[in-house]
């Protein structure tokens, strides 16, 4: 069947099954990446909301309770070779069988959001988004809002982690003098639109790039970058990987005595077991959480998800928590039922309104969306979301920005 016929049958069965669902659950679709710890957490997340709101009795739906299902499906769409059109048969497929009211989490690459997005214009419900980063998620609803109004991210944006990195980075070169920076980077679009925003600030900033290299998805081997980063006295090396390979890339740094420091995201770095699993050789590495989750706030709401999250899935499992998805897809879940609430029925124009409104504190920090449903991302948890920057120092994650919940200062190689 041709992608057209395919999205007519998935709305056709939206229809037909919406007076049959109207008095049962609130079914709540995540199609997302489920063999990465992004998605897997991501997933543990909006279950654990739901549960939550369900042992609280369910959400308020005009005046009478509804309990939320949950309902996945693995997009597989990180997985080297997977082409954006068989992650969108697998979204369309949920849809299709399982006729939710809602998507949370959704897509991790951000080619496949803004394919998804498309879909989502045509079968009409909201589609709270968590991992994909594109901006040009933002561009699509200026340019057609009423196409693309049912689409919302709660996650952190390219454009706020590149804003974020660059502060952080320029206190790097105003405190300590640093000017010489590398980039090393996975070959996909969020990350490749990440270093190319960041090189650009930074260079008009009085930074001098001195490389760039990037890698597809699944390579091991990034020695030839680390070689000419040395060899061209690079004081900060930015790498910006979500793949588990690139956790070599740590050991390689180590092993090579690259006299640099290593600011940026290496995803299997981010969770607390990363200093076992690879032997402390992370000692000194800057990475980012994009989001309050493997680290919280201290916030009662941020706290209370980090401990929630341990009570139901153990200490160890919660000592894993990746540093992009989980927390805003806990917050997805709770923003949408109370949209819900407010809208009093669950047609997607109501909610999309209630969705607009929205003023809530979060394990993230303040949601509250723009005009572009983005969620705001700032520097202060009491007055908008935030992204916070760790440093590994001696086994333990120590916060270094911002600096309204920094616990330390960050330190150069050798200190």
């Amino acid at each position: 069947m041709r992608t057209s016929g395919v999205l007519a049958a998935v709305c056709a069965l939206i229809v037909a099954g919406a007076s049959a669902a109207a008095e049962g659950d609130l079914t709540l679709g995540v199609p997302t990446a489920l063999g990465t710890i992004e998605g897997q957490d991501s997933l543990r997340s909006a279950q654990l909301a739901a549960q939550e709101i369900n042992a609280a009795g369910g959400v308020e739906v005009g005046g009478k309770k509804r309990r939320l299902e949950i309902v996945s499906i693995d997009t597989r769409e990180a997985e080297a070779g997977i082409p954006v059109f068989d992650a969108l048969a697998a979204m369309e497929k949920l849809i299709a069988e399982k006729k939710p009211v809602a998507i949370v989490v959704g897509a991790f690459r951000s080619e496949v959001l803004l394919s998804a997005m498309d879909m989502i214009a045509k079968v009409k419900i909201p589609y709270l988004c968590t991992i994909g980063m594109s901006p040009d998620f933002e561009k699509k609803i200026a340019g057609d809002y009423e196409k693309y109004k049912y689409n919302f991210r709660l996650g952190l944006s390219a454009p706020y982690l590149v804003g974020n990195l660059g502060r952080m980075l320029e206190f790097v070169k105003k405190k300590h003098g640093a000017d010489k920076v590398y980039f090393v980077h996975q070959d996909v679009a969020w990350a490749k639109g990440t270093v190319g925003g960041l090189s650009k600030a930074m260079a008009a900033g009085g930074w001098k790039v001195v490389g760039s290299d990037a890698y597809p998805t699944g390579a091991r081997d990034f020695s030839p970058s680390l070689t000419k980063a040395k060899a061209a006295a690079a004081q900060v090396l930015v790498p910006v990987f979500d793949m588990p390979e690139s956790g070599v890339l740590v050991k390689q740094v180590r092993s090579m005595k690259l006299p640099a420091l290593v600011a940026g995201f290496i995803s299997p770095a981010a969770p607390a077991t990363a200093w076992a699993t690879f032997s402390g050789e992370i000692d000194g590495l800057v990475n980012f959480l994009f989001e309050p989750g493997s680290i919280p706030l201290a916030t009662p709401r941020s706290q209370h998800f980090t401990d929630a999250y341990a009570k139901a899935y153990g200490e160890a499992t919660r000592a894993k928590l990746s540093g992009h998805g989980p927390g805003p897809s806990y917050d997805a879940v709770f923003v949408l039922a109370d949209a819900i609430r407010r809208a009093g029925n669950t047609q997607a124009e109501a909610v999309v309104a209630a969705l607009e409104k929205t003023d809530a504190e979060g394990a993230i920090g303040k949601i509250v969306f723009n005009k572009t449903h983005q969620v705001i991302y700032g520097e202060d948890p009491k007055q908008a979301a935030v992204s916070l920057a760790f440093q590994w120092r001696a086994g333990k994650r120590r916060l270094v920005y911002p600096e309204s919940v920094a616990e330390g200062a960050l330190e150069l190689p050798g200190k």
